[in-house]
């Protein structure tokens, strides 16, 4: 596997078959790893953190969750167990929406029955919000809530290098489905318009290329979109 790096902080392990795409960004001691696919592959990723030094001097690592879907949360205790047995301290964080079906275990909103699996239940240490700031190291991300997806999605927005992950919300010239458990079209518009006039520099997503026109890829956005309604 080879990541793709976005200096200075944030290296991309692209997704494997049904996995989400995984980001690691640190600063520091202090890490944040942004979704974990469906641990069902789980070697290539850590071989390549290994071989590439990227978790060297982490001491705390927060597992975030964008939203709550399989492929996105499913490696979350295989990432744990193995952060542990390197002498990190992990945390997981997600919407709060995200948080209570993760700790309840919401089959049928997380989908694990759809890769034949059974998610197992943990506790989610951090409950975000609209507008809170998540802390790694001297780096700010703003917490956005992105509904239409799912009920849980967020963005992160880092400031600084302008960088926005977006979960399953906006691809490379698409958007995230709406016909899933808690998903809503008029939601998942309204946080496109939310989106659009962002001053993004490189957009993260949670599957698939980059996407490194910010407004272009929104204006096409807006037609395929419009080409539907």
């Amino acid at each position: 596997m080879i990541p793709v790096e976005i200096p200075p902080n944030t290296v991309m392990l692209k997704g494997l078959s049904f996995d989400s795409n995984i980001y690691i960004i640190r600063d520091g001691n202090e890490g944040l790893m942004i979704d974990t696919g469906t641990g069902s592959i789980f070697e290539p990723y850590r071989d390549t953190l290994e071989r590439e030094g990227y978790l060297e001097g982490v001491e705390r690592m927060v597992i975030l969750n964008t939203h709550e879907h399989f492929d996105h949360v499913g490696g979350n205790l295989v990432w744990k167990k193995y952060f542990e047995s390197r002498g990190i301290k992990v945390r997981f964080a997600s919407h709060s929406n995200t948080s209570k079906t993760l700790e309840n275990s919401e089959d049928r909103i997380i989908l694990s029955y759809y890769h034949g699996k059974k998610y197992n239940p943990h506790k989610v240490d951090i409950k975000l919000e609209e507008g809170d700031t998540l802390k790694v190291g001297s780096l700010e991300f703003k917490v956005m809530h992105t509904p239409g997806h799912t009920q849980g999605s967020i963005c992160l927005y880092e400031p600084k290098e302008k960088l926005l992950f977006t979960g399953d919300t906006i691809f490379y010239e698409s958007v995230g489905r709406t016909d899933l458990p808690t998903g809503n079209f008029w939601q998942l518009l309204d946080s496109i318009n939310r989106l659009k006039s962002m001053d993004v520099y490189i957009g993260l997503p949670g599957h698939g290329r980059i996407i490194q026109h910010w407004d272009e890829n929104m204006e096409k956005i807006k037609a395929l979109i419009e080409h539907y309604l």
